[in-house]
């Protein structure tokens, strides 16, 4: 097997490497702003417990704004909403950042904090014109879904070492300043390349309503609510067990390891040519994640912790890949950047359940205690899957669908079961 094919294949398409980088570029964002803006309050204030509001308020802001900005996406086309969307997130940020500066009143913080969560997915954006360079190509858009895995890891990795680095190194709102001029960058680069958009579906194509119409992705955004607990937890719970083995600092490098797992995992899983039920193959690999956090319990030391973590990382980008291919399955296409977007959107409910869960036992009953959460999360996002898994039916074959007759292969599959 040629260890770049499949990647090189992808990238032979014309602005295929232009939009991905952009959308790398655009995504630093999402991976700085949130630890950035905990940064840099605890750092003016002292206060963390503001800091936590306002990044769950930023959080659930996002979660419920983008869905709304990916339907006008899915209508309207990319460049004319990401712009002035893009726009108000960073006056938005711009305001919080001279609020925390000057020391406004608290409300003024959550205010600039929910008006910011008009920040767009810009993964699902992505992903949407990969979409659509590759919708005769199933092979291809198989490797392009796994290379944007790990963009997002690759993201995760970097983005809160800068944003905390520059913060607690340079000046405080040093690190969300660096993520909204990202985003700008980002976005403006993005947009600004016509001859990949996705072609916008008029108001006629869209009489079927919201994308959650679909079972499947009904069953899809469920599941990752308890996925993002499972990441939310381990991020908080990580961060007390480190201060508590009196390195706190490592803690950002054991998370690092958690994500390179999942990143080293993404990119193998590129390279392989699978067939069988892609709807099975999601359902072991939440099965995965969620036995993957019963090591956890055990934790007696960071070298475990993050041999653990790096473990319990290789079924994440698979499992994300599968999940994206579903969603393409699953909505019609011109509801592919909402449907994406519904994904992202449940992925970040949870993290902010998970995050304020974790908080809660580590208060009560210390940090070896809080990896009792990401377990937890596990389990019922199992208990979602296995019943769910039944409706995870392929659409009925709809217009620029790239694999009638796998989808045919599923249902058949699936009746047999």
């Amino acid at each position: 097997m040629s260890t770049p094919g499949p990647y090189r294949a992808i990238f032979a398409a014309p602005g295929s490497k232009a939009f991905s980088a952009a959308g790398f570029v655009g995504r630093m964002t999402l991976s700085m702003t949130g630890i950035g803006l905990v940064t840099m309050v605890s750092e003016l204030t002292g206060r963390y417990g503001l800091a936590g509001a306002l990044s769950a308020t930023l959080a659930l802001s996002a979660a419920a704004i983008g869905p709304q900005l990916s339907r006008l996406v899915d209508r309207h086309g990319q460049r004319r909403v990401l712009r002035p969307a893009t726009l108000v997130a960073l006056a938005a940020i711009a305001g919080l950042l001279l609020s925390a500066h000057r020391g406004w009143p608290d409300w003024t913080l959550f205010a600039f904090a929910a008006s910011a969560g008009c920040v767009p997915s810009v993964g699902s954006m992505v992903r949407a014109r990969w979409a659509a360079v590759h919708q005769d190509a199933p092979r291809e858009l198989h490797a392009a879904y796994a290379w944007e895995s790990i963009v997002d890891e690759a993201c995760f990795i970097l983005g809160p070492v800068i944003s905390i680095g520059l913060s607690t190194a340079w000046f405080p709102e040093a690190g969300p300043l660096l993520a909204a001029c990202f985003l700008a960058a980002g976005v403006f680069s993005l947009t600004a390349q016509r001859a990949t958009e996705p072609v916008p579906h008029p108001r006629e194509h869209h009489t079927g309503g919201s994308a959650l119409r679909s079972r499947g992705l009904r069953v899809l955004v469920a599941t990752f609510v308890a996925i993002g607990a499972i990441f939310g937890a381990v991020d908080v719970v990580t961060v007390a067990f480190a201060e508590d083995e009196g390195h706190k600092a490592a803690a950002s490098l054991v998370l690092a390891v958690y994500a390179l797992g999942s990143c080293l995992a993404g990119a193998v899983f590129g390279l392989l040519r699978l067939g069988g039920s892609v709807s099975r193959r999601w359902l072991l690999g939440i099965c995965a994640i969620a036995v993957s956090m019963i090591p956890l319990q055990l934790v007696g030391n960071l070298p475990f912790l993050a041999v653990a973590l790096f473990v319990a990382g290789l079924s994440v980008a698979p499992t994300m890949v599968t999940t994206m291919a579903l969603v393409e399955r699953h909505v019609p296409r011109a509801h592919l950047t909402e449907g994406m977007t519904w994904v992202s959107t449940g992925l970040a409910v949870g993290v902010a359940l998970g995050s304020s869960a974790a908080g809660w036992v580590v208060d009560a009953a210390g940090a070896r205690a809080g990896y009792a959460v990401p377990a937890v999360a596990g389990a019922l996002a199992a208990a979602v899957a296995f019943p769910g898994y039944r409706r995870l039916r392929p659409a009925p074959q709809r217009e620029g669908s790239a694999d009638g007759r796998q989808d045919r292969k599923d249902r058949a599959e699936q009746r047999v079961a």
